[in-house]
C-alpha cells in the first residue's frame, strides 16, 4: 500500500519519493493519520476503508478552493485514491503546535474574514446560490449541498432537516421538530447572506498554528453559506480567544441578529454528534430547539 502512495505522490509532483518507515500521528475521530518522510521532505496521509474514498475525493477540492483564494493557509492537497483495502488522501506536511497567542489568533480572525469576502467567477454557481458542486461530509455524516437560491431553505432542508430525518432513524426524539421546521424560513427572512465559501467545521480542532506562527484551518466540511456558521461553530466546544473574533471583526464586522441565528446553525452540529455519537446531545439538541423556537415568539 505505502509503495503505491508514494508512486501516486512522485507521480503529482513530478519528484520521486520513496518514503521510510511511515509514523503515525494524530488522524481526528475517524481515520488513521500518518507522517511520510523521505529524509527530505514530508507529507501527511490519512487511511480509511477504501469505501470512503469519495470522503477524501471531497475534502480533497474542498482544501483545493480554500488554498487557490490564497486568503488563510490550508495544508495543499497532493492527491488521493485507494490502495488496497485503504482509501487515502495526501497533504502538504506542515508544522503544527506554535503558540496561539493573541497575535495568532487576531491574524487568523482576519484571514478567515478574507476568505468570507473572496468572490467566485460570476459564472460559478456559488457567486449566487448556497450549496457546492457535490455532497461531502460533516465527520462522517453524509453533507447534503444541493445549490438553492434561498438560503432559509437551504438550511431548512439540507441542513437541520435532514439531520433531524438521520437522528430519528437513530431513536432521538424532538417533539418540535415539525414546529422549528416550518420556522426557518421565517427566522432567517430578514437576513439575507452573501455565498460565502466557509470551512463548514471550524471548531478548535481543526484550527492551529504552525511553529512559524502563522494560523492554519484544515479538515472542512467545505460549501457555500452563510459566512455566521463558521464563526457560530468556533463558539462550540469552548470557544477561540477574544483575539479571534477581534480580528474578524476588523475585516468583516458581523451582522445584527447573528447571536440569534448562531444557536440555529450550531443546531446543526449538535444534531450531527447525536447522530454520531448519540449520549447527551439530543436532550441538547431538544434544549436549543425550545430556545430558538422561544426567542422567535
Amino acid at each position: 500500500m505505502w509503495n503505491q502512495i508514494c508512486e501516486h505522490i512522485t507521480t503529482a509532483t513530478s519528484h520521486t519519493f520513496t518514503a521510510n518507515n511511515p509514523t503515525s500521528v494524530g488522524g481526528g475521530c475517524i481515520n488513521q493519520g500518518y507522517r511520510l518522510n523521505d529524509g527530505d521532505r514530508s507529507y501527511f496521509v490519512k487511511l480509511n476503508s477504501a469505501s470512503q474514498v469519495a470522503m477524501f475525493e471531497a475534502e480533497a477540492w474542498g482544501v483545493k478552493q480554500m488554498w487557490e483564494t490564497q486568503t488563510i493557509r490550508v495544508p495543499k492537497p497532493i492527491c488521493w485514491g485507494t490502495a488496497g483495502n485503504s482509501a487515502y488522501i495526501v497533504l502538504e506536511w506542515l508544522e503544527l503546535g506554535g503558540r496561539s497567542n493573541s497575535q495568532a489568533m487576531e491574524k487568523m480572525g482576519r484571514q478567515l474574514a478574507r476568505l468570507h469576502q473572496w468572490t467566485p467567477q460570476p459564472d460559478y454557481r456559488g457567486y449566487q446560490q448556497f450549496g457546492w458542486d457535490i455532497n461531502n461530509t460533516i465527520g462522517s455524516t453524509p453533507q447534503i449541498n444541493t445549490w438553492t437560491t434561498d438560503w432559509g431553505e437551504f438550511w431548512r432542508d439540507h441542513r437541520i432537516g435532514y439531520q433531524l430525518k438521520l437522528a430519528r432513524r437513530r431513536g432521538g426524539t424532538f417533539e418540535n421538530s415539525d414546529r422549528l421546521l416550518d420556522k426557518i424560513p421565517e427566522l432567517l427572512s430578514g437576513h439575507h447572506p452573501k455565498p460565502a465559501l466557509v470551512h463548514g467545521d471550524l471548531w478548535g480542532g481543526n484550527a492551529s498554528v504552525t511553529h512559524d506562527g502563522e494560523p492554519v484551518i484544515f479538515d472542512p466540511a467545505a460549501y457555500f453559506g452563510d459566512r455566521e456558521v463558521d464563526i457560530a461553530m468556533t463558539e462550540v466546544f469552548g470557544g477561540f480567544s477574544p483575539a479571534f473574533y477581534q480580528g474578524y471583526n476588523q475585516i468583516y464586522p458581523l451582522d445584527k441578529g447573528y447571536s440569534r441565528r448562531k444557536i440555529l446553525y450550531n443546531l446543526y452540529h449538535i444534531l450531527n454528534h447525536f447522530n454520531l455519537f448519540g449520549g447527551s446531545y439530543g436532550s441538547q439538541a431538544n434544549q436549543m430547539i425550545q430556545q430558538i423556537l422561544r426567542s422567535s415568539v
